[in-house]
């Protein structure tokens, strides 16, 4: 996969995304948002705030190992330090980033942006779409990866999108949806379920 195209496509995502939250009501900055616990201004917070070497393992240590609760602490500082607007300015100026956190790799920010999208428009009732190539690249990745938890998840199961010709897995048990939709299950969130249908669909609902 090109670097350039992959750093093109997650620069076109986040200006998107500063685009989107450019038209969000003020009380929807304190809505919940697909990610447990936190609000849509902790998500926006969390894919601006600099995840530096140093940074990362001072959070680490003050959250006694724990990943998540490091993450979770990160955004909420970072939340609580700026407002939105100036969020959403980070996010334009920092748009064309090369910076990886540490153990990421040049796939990881894409995911990141393309479904935290998601994480803030879908609780809001918005509309957020998801460009099929880049979306495509991104689900691959995430099969792939260990770190989402998909191989798992999805073990038995075939893979089918219902927006693009695209499909992966040899399982014995389908699930069709969006690729929108596909990525949310891939990654975890029960949210992308009422978008999904096959035999496979009651199963992973019982996962999640």
């Amino acid at each position: 996969m090109d670097l350039n195209e992959i750093m093109a496509w997650t620069r076109t995502e986040r200006l998107g995304l500063a685009d989107f939250l450019d038209g969000l009501d003020q009380h929807e900055w304190s809505a919940d948002s697909l990610c447990p616990g936190w609000t849509v201004h902790d998500v926006l917070a969390h894919v601006t705030v600099v995840d530096t070497f140093r940074a990362t393992i001072a959070g680490v240590i003050r959250a006694r190992g724990n990943w998540n609760r490091m993450t979770e602490r990160r955004a909420r500082d970072w939340a609580a330090r700026y407002r939105p607007t100036e969020l959403i300015a980070q996010l334009r100026e920092n748009a064309g980033s090369a910076r990886l956190a540490p153990g990421a790799g040049p796939l990881d920010p894409l995911v990141d942006i393309m479904i935290h999208g998601q994480d803030i428009a879908r609780p809001l009732g918005r509309w957020r779409a998801m460009p099929s190539e880049p979306a495509v690249v991104a689900l691959e990745h995430v099969l792939r990866s260990r770190f989402y938890g998909a191989r798992t998840r999805l073990r038995g199961v075939r893979l089918v999108a219902t927006d693009t010709d695209w499909s992966a897995g040899d399982g014995s048990e389908e699930i069709r949806g969006s690729l929108s939709d596909l990525l949310l299950v891939a990654t975890g969130r029960a949210a992308g379920l009422a978008g999904v249908t096959g035999a496979g669909a009651e199963r992973i609902a019982d996962a999640l």
